[in-house]
């Protein structure tokens, strides 16, 4: 009864992590890249540009341990 928990949890965190945790990590990602092209094009402050590279870089390694998690959990199925 266990196992077959677990491997349910297992597969409902892998139909999460794919079908809605990763879209949303990305599209922020996405999100705050345009902004920082947006500042830039516009001249903007430099401190905004580098506050949202940074925010950029966080959103990035968020998204990467998504995925890496989705698939782990697509090989545990």
């Amino acid at each position: 009864m266990a196992d077959r928990r677990a491997r349910c949890y297992v597969r409902f965190m892998s139909t999460f992590l794919g079908s809605y945790a990763l879209p949303i990590a990305l599209a922020a990602v996405t999100v705050v890249l345009l902004l920082g092209l947006l500042n830039m094009m516009r001249g903007g402050s430099p401190n905004t540009s580098q506050r949202l590279m940074r925010l950029r870089v966080l959103f990035q390694f968020i998204a990467i341990a998504i995925a890496m998690l989705a698939v782990w959990a697509l090989g545990k199925t």
